[in-house]
């Protein structure tokens, strides 16, 4: 342990995260809040503190030099460390106070959370979340990155060195058009059945596409050429007969209400995707988040035990989606 004071300061080192994610001072200077000049002085002060050049600057560009990367990329890890030691902090006589950060992906948020806002705000009422919506690969950014304090992922996807509580197991169903020969049977979907069939899934960049396309493939289904944002074009796509998709069962009960949808379980063992909460090996609010996990576990389990009102039913799900309004949910895509 170094016995005296360092010297540059983590304000500094803030700086140099900032124009090295810019490349540019005075959008760096505006995210930090302090005038360009000001955040110049210091980080010219910081590289005579640590003895090398962090930047190339002429009046086009800004370059980071190679050993820049090399300290700004460890000034980022510190900086993350000293959020989660002040996090830390705060939350020694309650840890399940302030404000949490927490990212969701789309293909999840807009079904999970009307049913479990309301019960994490009645648990605990001294929490405030804000939710940011984003791709699995952001997100994972994100949290690495200490932007977010945990986030909402299928378990599935390429996450990191992360710890997770499982939230729910959503199995996968088929989604087609009324009338379309792929629903006379009543019976559960197999793989076989897809051989052939003209398959709608979403853009590159969900996880759930590369779960679909993997299930798709195996089965010799043909990916048609649109590729939707959202399993709510998916699934209007799919109502007006361009083809069949599958849906995860947590979208069932919107998606199937508002486009008219015919569903069809898979036979077990059915695809399926893991709902998990996940956060920093790192982070000082494993139990906390452990906590919100089994509340958004035990409210999602009600609302599609209610909903489903028995197996092979999952059209009859309801999900509740009043109050969700009235938390902070911040959508970036």
């Amino acid at each position: 342990m170094r016995p005296g004071p360092f010297p540059f300061t983590l304000r500094q080192l803030q700086y140099a995260v900032a124009v090295g994610e810019t490349l540019n001072f005075r959008r760096a200077a505006e995210r930090c809040h302090v005038s360009q000049p000001s955040l110049s002085a210091q980080l010219a002060e910081l590289e005579g503190a640590v003895g090398v050049r962090l930047f190339e600057r002429d009046k086009k560009r800004v370059l980071v030099t190679a050993v820049g990367q090399e300290l700004i990329a460890r000034a980022r890890s510190l900086l993350v460390n000293a959020e989660d030691l002040l996090g830390t902090a705060r939350r020694l006589g309650d840890p399940l106070s302030g404000t949490f950060r927490v990212g969701i992906i789309p293909t999840i948020s807009p079904y999970l959370l009307p049913a479990v806002v309301p019960a994490l705000r009645g648990r605990y009422p001294a929490l405030t979340i804000l939710w940011v919506e984003d791709k699995t690969d952001a997100l994972v950014r994100s949290l690495a990155a200490g932007d977010l304090d945990a986030a909402v992922v299928a378990l599935e996807s390429r996450l990191g060195d992360v710890e997770h509580e499982v939230i729910a197991r959503d199995p996968f169903v088929l989604a087609i058009p009324i009338g379309h020969p792929l629903g006379r049977s009543k019976a559960p979907a197999t793989r076989a059945e897809l051989r052939g069939a003209h398959v709608l899934l979403l853009d590159d960049g969900h996880c759930f596409r590369d779960q679909a396309l993997a299930l798709c493939a195996a089965a010799e289904a043909q990916e048609l050429d649109f590729r939707a944002t959202s399993l709510s074009t998916l699934a209007q796509m799919v109502a007006g007969g361009a083809g069949v998709t599958l849906l995860p069962r947590l979208a069932v009960a919107t998606e199937a209400r508002r486009s008219r949808l015919a569903i069809r379980p898979f036979a077990e063992p059915a695809p399926a995707r893991t709902l998990a909460l996940a956060w920093r090996r790192s982070a000082s609010l494993g139990p906390a988040l452990r906590q919100i996990a089994a509340t958004m576990r035990e409210r999602h389990a009600q609302a599609d035990g209610a909903g489903r009102g028995g197996a092979g039913r999952p059209r009859k799900l309801r999900i509740k989606r009043a109050a969700a309004a009235r938390d902070a949910i911040s959508l970036r895509k």
